[in-house]
């Protein structure tokens, strides 16, 4: 698997919350704080994907989904924005969470979109990313 540098942004953070990177999804990212909600994690593995963070993806993937590896090295897709359409459970307390989204991006100049339902549940008592549904 080649690994991708991870290329942190200087800082707003790519999930579109307004704050900065540091502040918000890097501490899930260097593992120095868990994701208290499904919409936190589904925010923060966005951002794992716009920084190349392979290694933060499959550690927040649900063992019975999750791929064996994931190579972002060649991966020339730029993403470009985050949009949450609605949440349905997936609080701190909650066991299981859905979030709908849509992910813009850009791939060899043509611009696409990824509008999906995750499904979020706890492993370990953390919250991992189960599967998800194309809309």
């Amino acid at each position: 698997m080649s690994k991708k540098t991870v290329s942190p942004p200087a800082n707003a953070c790519p999930c579109g919350s307004g704050r900065d990177y540091a502040a918000c999804c890097r501490p899930f990212h260097a593992g120095t704080s868990p994701a208290p909600s499904a919409e936190a994690l589904m925010r923060s593995r966005y951002s794992a994907f716009a920084v190349g963070d392979a290694a933060y993806l499959l550690r927040t993937w649900h063992s019975s989904t999750r791929p064996a590896a994931l190579d972002l090295g060649d991966d020339a897709t730029r993403w470009l924005g985050l949009k949450i359409l609605a949440t349905l459970g997936g609080a701190e307390h909650d066991a299981e969470g859905r979030v709908e989204f849509v992910a813009r991006y850009k791939v060899g100049g043509k611009a696409g979109r990824l509008h999906e339902d995750s499904r979020f549940v706890r492993e370990g008592g953390q919250w991992v990313y189960l599967a998800g549904d194309m809309r």
